[in-house]
């Protein structure tokens, strides 16, 4: 079948068994991963089809197929993990010699992209709502305790998730140059936890703005408990809708969401919204090569409308709209160890997620949030963090100002997990301390 000699010129690396919907049994690969670190060598595979028509389907659109077919079933796992499979067939596509069929429809993805990122104001909101308004009890199941749904920041990259979220925080306040009493905007803003972050720690008031209904509903709440009320305000808002000025403008993992055919308009808003002597720090998802398209299976179940930006055509859009790149700085596999946690938490608690919503929903998360892993592993996606301002002299000269921030400001979670290792080893060496024996007169 024609679905086996794609799959024989794709499939290199690794030992991949296929046994296709007839019961015929296909093997694949045989070259070791030798550049790749122990750790994340994957094991032997072995898929099972159950559907005939995904013979057809994996060679026509198999970007779509594979996780429509694991999703409803088609696609069992008889040997090795899904993680292992997922890990193998994205490092041999993205390193191994790749097919014609593939590179075609890669390119017809591509030149439809205008199309599919069309983002106007009626159309975000609702593909916001497709991805954030599902129960909120689903994200406490995976995220971190602040519910921070972007890539961590890992320093060494041994950090729990919660003191690596923390740590991005930290990381982008020291980006904005804060001061007490400072106007902030937060576009995007989630859950809050950013915005409570900034007016919590450096007396900030802040405004963010969020397409979301659950979030909002969510961030007020949490306003309110920390009686923050009066430094931040949350709306139910398209950044586009927003007028007023600030010294500040944050956006964090929002960008992905505004559309390749909208980046003008963003940064005309930004540029609109922040003060002469303003900044604003952009963290995004990034991809290391030339402007594409979105994969099919992610834009028609997860982020419709989403796409990840080359830094090429960011910043054309920033320099069109006159404002300035003060730095750009590139997280390498911060999103890589992230969802690697996402993952092995969503796992812990599957049965609470089924309970939630059902089978089909659960395995379609997970291939979400493991074929995102693969895809910073081996595509070598990225975060990019773009500060800007419109005046040269907004920053200081060197990033310096950067270490020195992260040195005073503490990172409480990480201080919070340290003494309470030190508790438990404290009290672990009094249970084995062994027993005084009185010597004898």
């Amino acid at each position: 079948m024609l679905l086996d000699r794609v799959l024989d010129n794709l499939i290199r690396y690794g030992d991949v068994t296929l046994i296709d919907a007839d019961g015929n049994t296909h093997r694949y690969g045989g070259r070791p991963f030798t550049d790749v670190p122990t750790e994340h060598r994957p094991g032997p595979v072995t898929m099972r089809l159950t559907d005939k028509a995904l013979h057809r389907r994996l060679v026509t659109n198999p970007a779509l197929a594979f996780g429509e077919g694991y999703m409803n079933g088609g696609i069992e796992i008889d040997q090795g993990t899904l993680r292992d499979t997922l890990n193998c067939l994205m490092f041999n596509m993205y390193r191994g010699d790749g097919h014609w069929l593939l590179d075609l429809q890669s390119r017809v993805n591509g030149g439809l992209r205008w199309v599919h990122q069309n983002n106007p104001v009626h159309v975000a909101r609702k593909n916001v709502a497709h991805h954030y308004d599902l129960s909120g009890e689903l994200y406490d199941l995976f995220l971190d305790v602040d519910r921070q749904y972007s890539c961590a920041y890992f320093p060494t990259g041994t950090e729990s998730l919660d003191v690596a979220q923390e740590a991005k925080k930290r990381h982008i306040a020291a980006k904005l140059l804060l001061e007490p009493g400072m106007r902030v905007l937060d576009i995007g803003c989630g859950w809050g936890g950013m915005a409570l972050y900034l007016a919590r720690e450096f007396g900030v008031h802040v405004t963010g703005v969020t397409l979301s209904t659950e979030q909002l509903t969510v961030a007020r709440r949490r306003a309110n408990e920390e009686g923050l009320d009066a430094q931040v305000t949350f709306h139910l808002l398209d950044y586009r809708l927003v007028e007023d000025s600030f010294d500040r403008i944050v956006s964090v993992g929002m960008f992905e969401h505004v559309g390749a055919s909208h980046y003008d308009e963003f940064f005309e808003k930004v540029r609109a919204l922040l003060k002469p002597d303003g900044v604003a720090l952009l963290h995004t998802i990034g991809r290391p090569d030339p402007p594409g398209g979105t994969n099919p299976w992610i834009r028609k179940y997860i982020f419709p409308g989403g796409y990840s930006p080359a830094l090429s055509e960011t910043m054309a859009a920033v320099e069109r709209q006159g404002l300035i790149g003060c730095d750009v700085e590139m997280l390498r596999l911060h999103y890589a160890l992230t969802l690697r946690h996402w993952s092995e938490r969503f796992a812990a608690n599957r049965e609470k997620a089924k309970a939630l919503y059902d089978e089909r929903f659960c395995r379609m998360w997970e291939f979400y949030l493991l074929a995102s892993e693969m895809a910073f592993r081996h595509e070598s996606h990225m975060i990019f963090q773009i500060q800007l301002a419109c005046h040269q002299e907004a920053v200081p000269l060197t990033r310096d100002y950067i270490t020195e921030f992260e040195k005073r400001v503490p990172l409480r979670l990480q201080q919070a997990e340290d003494t309470a290792r030190r508790k438990a080893a404290a009290a672990e060496g009094a249970t084995e301390a062994p027993a005084k024996v009185k010597t004898p007169v």
